[in-house]
């Protein structure tokens, strides 16, 4: 009983929760980065200052060069797989149909 209510509640907050995919690259053209997350500016701020010992601090991959935003967190989690299946050729030419130069989002999503 206990567990199809912790269940339960696990799927209320997921489906009431904003989630973003993102993806970072180091560059133009560099290494990549697909992400998910329920507060974007907080997370792609941990990438730039490098508070976790991983693959964007190790590859520099801290520019914010694409994202989409999700009003259902499972959503935002199942597009985030999709994403991280996808070759990288795709994953460029999803980038560069709204960003052809790579440019940081981050510092329009700041204001």
């Amino acid at each position: 009983m206990i567990v199809w209510y912790s269940v339960y509640i696990i799927h209320a907050v997921l489906s009431e929760k904003t989630g973003y995919v993102y993806i970072t690259a180091s560059k133009k053209n560099g290494t990549i980065y697909v992400g998910i997350t329920s507060d974007l500016v907080k997370r792609i701020w941990q990438h730039k200052n490098k508070l976790h010992n991983g693959f964007t601090a190790r590859y520099s991959a801290d520019r914010l060069v694409y994202y989409e935003i999700f009003g259902d967190m499972r959503e935002a989690i199942k597009r985030e797989k999709r994403l991280k299946f996808y070759k990288r050729k795709w994953k460029v030419a999803l980038i560069e149909k709204d960003n052809p130069e790579w440019e940081d989002l981050y510092w329009r999503i700041i204001g």
